[in-house]
Formats: C-alpha cells, structure tokens, sequence
C-alpha cells in the first residue's frame, strides 16, 4: 500500500445529498487534506430502478456548494461492471468462489428451513463441492464466495476498535448475480481496490459489511484499507434522523441561507471534537482533524445551534466575501430572486455598505434579505405596525424637525454628520436621543429594527433619506 492517504465518498444517486452524506463526504475530505492526500468520488449507480441523472447532478452540485472538492473525475460504479465480471470469474478460477444453481423456489425452501429451526436464514453451500455439469439444463448460476467456516473474520476499526464476526454467521453470499450483474458487496471492494482507496470512512449502518467485504480482499490477496465506521446522527430527541429533525438535502440548508463553512463547522462537530472549541474556520478543521478521534456515539442534529454558529460566521466574515456569498446564494433564498432583479451597481455599492450593520442583527442570509429589504423598499415606504406606532402625532413633529436639521446639513453626508446634527437637534429641543432616532427609523426603514439609524441615513444618501422623511410628515 502507497504512504499516500487515499480516501473516497460514494454515495448512490438516489435522491439529494443529504445531511448525514455530506458529513462522511467532509470527514473524508478533511482527512485527506490533513494528511496531505486525495478524496476520490464514486457514484454507486448500480441500482438502475432508482439511480438518475437528476440526483447525480444535486449530489455533486451539494459538494460543489459546500466547497468539498474532489480529485479527478467522479467514477461510475455502473460502468465499471465488467471488470466486476472478470474478479468474480477469478475467484472462481482461484478456487476461492463457485458456481452455484438454485432456482428461487430452492432457495425459498431452504429459508424456510432455517426458519423452522429457528436459525437465521443462511444459504447452506450445497453448490460448494458440487460440480456445474450437475446443473438443470439451460439454468445460468450465480457465484458465491466461499466464506471461512471456522474462525472470525475481524474489523480493525478506527472509531469502533476491534470487530470480531463469527465466521459461522457468514455465509457464502453471492458476488455475481445469474444475469451477470455484480452485488454491491462485490463491486465496492472492487472498485476501492483499482482506485488505490487506503482508508474507508463511511457511516457504521456498513460495519456488518465490511466483515463480508474483508472476505472478498482476503479472497483476492488484496490489502484491507484502514476502516473507520462513523455513528449515523439523529435528531434532538434521539431519535434516527429524520425529515422533521433536517434530514433534507444540502440545498435545502443553502435556501434556509445558511453559509457553506457555518454548515461544515457544525457538522464537523457532529461526533468530532477539538477541546472546547465550537467556532472552526476550514483551515482550523483541517488542521486539527483526525478520524481516530471521532465518538463511537451517535450525535445530535439541533438547528437552534447551527443557526447560532451560522450567526457568529456571518459576524466574523469579511464585508466582500459575505457580499460575494450573498449575491451569488440570492436566487435559492425566500425573496431572494425579487431583490437580484433589482441589483443594479448603485444597489449593489448600497447593500455592500449597509452590510456591516446588517450582519450583525442576522442569523442567516434568509435574515439578511429581510434586513435589507428597506434599500430595495419603494417609496412611499409600506410601514409594518410597529415602526405605525413610532409615528404618532407627537412624534411626526419631532420628526419634522430632524427633518429641517437633516436638509441643513452640508458638506458631505456622511453617518458621523448626520448623527452631529441630530444629537444637537435632540439636545437644542430638549429629547432624548431614542425619541428622535425611533421615528426617523420608522420613517426611512418602516420597520421598528434596523442597523444603525446614521448608518441608514448614510447607506440611502441625501436626497432618498429626506424624501422617505418627508413621505411621513406630509
């Protein structure tokens, strides 16, 4: 086996990537940039009733999104059957796998059996010692792998520890199917094999197959990659992971607005940990991550967290890449689409000046639209009940006032200017600050929470703040 840390994400193309998916594709990946390796990508589309293109296209568009990249090109389990072919037809030539002719209803009878003993329904090798020419005529066999009978089969596992399999539990399970098809059990340690796979990491629903798989690599002669099966994540309640606790496809979180580096902190320490450390950036998590020191427990998916830890990433993020991220995830997010249509370069140069206020009152980019949403807001202002009930008599005339103050102020608009003028507007009329700034952000916003009134003053300049002002004292 190569030095070199070799790892792989396969899923099977059945539906989205979902949530539990793509913490095995990020353990992987971090795991492999850790160690100075590479991530291969490997679509299990065997299953031919249930694979589509469709799902292909959501899986890499997911792992794309969330920036986990891999190396080359993603392989085709599908294509690869007729090499599938050739190993099982080795096996059988090394004398290592067999031929075996059952039709379904021996089978069936041979279950039943079992059953009436009350043993597990297990295929009893009769085709084992027995030779093909013995066969119904015109019956196509499938091959068997000839299992070890005495003994266990162990499963040096970097997360479980020691897995002992009792050999007596393993049958002679099939490799190759009658019509030629490859199992998935077959094709997996193929395929891991001729990719130079040295390390597997993969949910631990796989544990009882990597005994069978070590069967086939022990068949072969083939090294066992280092195994490390991770516990699956269930919701809040305990309970396995389910649509309800956010078992839903990655692009569901990406028009929730959550950011792709907040998403994998948060499932990076879904069963990983680096002391108390909650915040991690990608650099962070590569560097202090390793698959041996990931929990044999299951873990809690809480969206309450991941929307807390989504709100410190939008904070610390820088102003342009928040901005960049933000224009580029607008069409997914709810209002997202209305408001990009209307981006022109004033708007833009607008939201990017706004969003260090912004950010610092939204959990997510869901937030940040809604927060944003007064710069794109056409006048006259639709005023929520809230910021109505800052406007009442008493206060339009102290509004009318700033207003005055507001339209004196020369040299350049600037929030420094504006928050002067205010302040000696305040001071002069005998108001508290809050008095004169809650109307004014009624006014300009027509909501009753905003980013910094002087900042908003600021962001929408001269001529539009006065206009909405005077919209409301009219």
């Amino acid at each position: 086996m190569s030095d070199k840390v070799v790892t792989r994400f396969a899923p099977s193309p059945t539906g989205y990537l979902h949530i539990g998916g793509a913490r095995t594709a990020l353990f992987n990946w971090l795991y492999a940039k850790h160690t100075g390796g590479t991530m291969l990508l490997r679509i299990e589309d065997t299953d031919r009733e249930r694979s589509t293109e469709a799902a292909t296209a959501a899986i890499l568009d997911g792992l794309t999104w969330l920036g986990l990249s891999w190396d080359g090109e993603a392989v085709s389990q599908f294509e690869r059957a007729p090499r599938h072919r050739e190993v099982a037809e080795e096996l059988v030539r090394l004398g290592k796998a067999y031929y075996s002719y059952e039709t379904p209803a021996e089978l069936e009878a041979m279950r039943e059996a079992a059953r009436a003993k009350g043993l597990p329904p297990r295929y009893n090798g009769q085709w084992r010692e027995r030779d093909p020419s013995e066969a119904s005529p015109g019956l196509k066999g499938a091959i068997r792998i000839k299992a070890p009978t005495e003994g266990e089969t162990v499963v040096h596992d970097r997360v479980q520890g020691e897995v002992r399999f009792p050999n007596k539990d393993l049958d002679d399970f099939i490799i190759l199917r009658s019509d030629g098809n490859p199992t998935y059990m077959h094709a997996v340690v193929v395929d891991d094999h001729d990719m130079g796979v040295t390390h597997i990491i993969r949910g631990d629903d796989h544990l009882t197959n990597a005994a069978r798989q070590t069967v086939i690599y022990n068949a072969m002669g083939w090294d066992v990659p280092s195994m490390s099966h991770i516990p699956l994540i269930h919701g809040a309640d305990g309970a396995k992971l389910s649509k309800r606790h956010g078992a839903l496809g990655v692009e569901a979180y990406r028009s929730m607005g959550y950011l792709p580096e907040a998403l994998l902190n948060y499932l990076a320490r879904l069963g990983w940990s680096h002391g108390d450390d909650e915040v991690m950036s990608i650099k962070d998590m590569i560097g202090w991550f390793d698959i041996g020191d990931v929990n044999k427990g299951a873990a809690r998916f809480d969206f309450a967290k991941l929307e807390a830890l989504n709100g410190v990433h939008t904070r610390k993020m820088d102003d342009h890449a928040l901005f960049d991220i933000f224009v580029a995830t607008l069409p997914y997010l709810e209002g997202g689409p209305a408001l990009a249509a209307r981006l022109d370069d004033q708007k833009k140069a607008q939201l990017l000046a706004a969003l260090p206020g912004l950010k610092e009152r939204a959990k997510t980019l869901v937030e940040l639209v809604d927060g944003a949403g007064f710069l794109f807001a056409e006048r006259p202002l639709p005023v929520d009940e809230k910021a109505a009930a800052l406007l009442s008599g008493e206060a339009r005339a102290v509004l009318r006032g700033a207003h005055a103050t507001l339209t004196a102020v020369s040299g350049d608009w600037t929030a420094a200017t504006a928050e002067a003028a205010i302040r000696d507007f305040a001071q002069a009329g005998g108001h508290k600050l809050g008095a004169v700034a809650q109307p004014l952000r009624a006014a300009l916003t027509g909501r009753s929470t905003s980013p910094g009134v002087f900042d908003v003053l600021a962001v929408l300049g001269r001529e539009e703040s006065l206009a909405r002002i005077a919209d409301q004292i009219d």
